[in-house]
């Protein structure tokens, strides 16, 4: 038990620390349903929303979130396979034919940038005080995350092939930001669950950000996410959108919005940049 439980140890650092590659071999399903997102984009967000509204009878937590929505990278394929099905499981994959029912979360990729920018500084592979112009552009590149690519990529991957089609459900963070109760009715009615105003209102109110950030104090350190990570930063921050307007200079907000304007405006964000690049002003105009 003992060397099964190092071996599990050592598989989590190794994707906690983006060393594994072996995510796409594990076994999937006809009926599995995936919540997919580029990291930081508010997965764990909804897995907690979804969690609480298909599990009445337990609460989420961190704890818990592991057996009731896993994250895929976090369990040996054998543990998968032994859960109840249909599973609800966390991913991070560009777009992957076998998934066959995808809840796509996608996030203003300026929320984003600042989103990742703290969270690697958790991780400890940023300095803190690292000017944040300098990170955006090394994690666009991707240098941050080469095996899913950047933003763009990833998005692009899965609204290229699946976006108007049956089992995909694309799930805008600032939507679910705005109305919960709204979006969350739109998931239920995706999954197949007959979910009344009450069994929703309780779902949304469990998965507040104030109930998490105390759920985080209590189990950060036990949380196997963020266990290894410092202490210090938080894991649910803000939790707000548009914070990237007082956060990213101008200069950076131009950079992104040159390389993903397009992308941005099809996905209905509004852009700061008066002028595209005029190779992607250009590729708009003809789409």
């Amino acid at each position: 038990m003992l060397k099964r439980g190092f071996k599990h140890l050592s598989r989590v650092s190794d994707v906690f620390f983006r060393k594994l590659r072996i995510e796409r071999d594990i076994t999937i399903f006809p009926n599995d349903a995936f919540l997919t997102s580029y990291p930081r984009s508010g997965n764990t967000w909804t897995r907690f929303l979804i969690g609480n509204l298909v599990h009445q009878n337990e609460a989420v937590t961190f704890l818990s979130v592991e057996r009731l929505v896993p994250d895929m990278y976090k369990h040996s394929d054998r543990t998968l396979r032994n859960l109840p099905r249909p599973r609800i499981l966390k991913s991070h994959e560009c777009f992957d034919p076998r998934y066959r029912k995808v809840i796509y979360i996608v996030r203003d990729p300026r929320d984003v940038a600042v989103s990742n920018y703290h969270w690697e500084l958790k991780l400890r592979s940023v300095r803190e005080g690292h000017a944040i112009d300098d990170f955006v552009r090394r994690w666009m590149s991707p240098q941050f995350w080469p095996r899913i690519g950047s933003w763009g990529d990833h998005v692009g991957s899965w609204l290229g092939t699946r976006q108007g089609h049956e089992g995909f459900l694309l799930l805008r963070y600032e939507d679910l930001k705005e109305n919960p109760q709204r979006e969350l009715a739109r998931v239920a009615e995706f999954l197949g669950i007959s979910a009344t105003r009450e069994r929703i209102t309780r779902a949304v109110e469990l998965s507040s950000a104030e109930n998490m950030r105390k759920l985080e104090s209590e189990e950060s350190g036990k949380w196997v996410a963020t266990t290894l990570t410092r202490q210090d930063k938080p894991f649910v921050r803000n939790a707000i959108s548009g914070g990237w307007k007082t956060v990213l200079p101008e200069k950076t907000v131009a950079y992104i919005e040159t390389h993903w304007g397009h992308l941005m405006q099809d996905l209905g964000y509004e852009l700061a940049t008066p002028v595209l690049n005029p190779a992607a002003a250009a590729f708009h105009q003809k789409k």
